[in-house]
This record gives C-alpha cells, structure tokens and sequence, in this order.
C-alpha cells in the first residue's frame, strides 16, 4: 500500500464538475454518497467497480475517495494489478470535512440542483 501516491484534500478542488484531465472517483456506498459528496465527482461504489471500470476515463489523472482512505486504497490496488495508475485522496471524506471544504447532498441526478452546505 505504500507505493500509491496520496493526495491531501487541500490541494484538491472544491467541485469537480468542470475539472478537465481529473476524475475524482467517489467509491462510498449510496447512502454515504446521498449524506454528502464532492460536487462533480463519479459514484462508483466498491463492489461494483469491476462490472462499471468502463465508465472510468482512464486516460485521466484518476483521484479514489472514500470515508476514510481504506476502500480507496483496495481500489487502487485493483486497478494497479490492470496497470491502471490512480492517487488515493488522503483522509477520505473525512478528512474533506475537517478542511471545511464544501459537500453536495443528495442522490446523483439531483446533482443538477445545488445543495452545497
């Protein structure tokens, strides 16, 4: 786990929504996506992420966030036994909270609402 490069959340944006070049991949299950998220960033919960890899832009610089770092990191690791190279945003949501940074609330296609708190 050490080779995976981290990202603190205080270098990243705010809202991802017009980021280009960056994903930020939220792996968290639906309610804790539903609870807050970071605008602009891809759903994909652990377990589903083999069957929707496709849904990935690969070719972009690939950010994995979860609540803490824990299911980011087995994620990274998934992706880097395909050769698929991704940072690990330290401290998770958690850690997004802490830096007072800005959540949106909600289901995914409430996204075009904005809910941020």
């Amino acid at each position: 786990m050490g080779d995976i490069p981290k990202v603190p959340v205080t270098e990243l944006p705010d809202d991802f929504t017009d980021e280009s070049g960056r994903v930020l991949l939220d792996v968290r299950e639906d309610d804790e996506w539903n609870a807050g998220h970071v605008r602009g960033a891809l759903h994909i919960p652990l377990g589903e992420i083999p069957a929707r890899l496709d849904e990935i832009d690969l070719d972009s610089d690939l950010l994995v966030i979860c609540h803490s770092s824990g299911r980011s990191m087995r994620v990274l690791q998934y992706l880097a036994q395909m050769g698929i190279d991704g940072s690990c945003v330290r401290g998770g949501m958690l850690a997004w909270l802490e830096n007072s940074k800005p959540v949106q609330t909600g289901p995914a296609d409430a996204d075009s609402v904005p809910d941020v708190k």
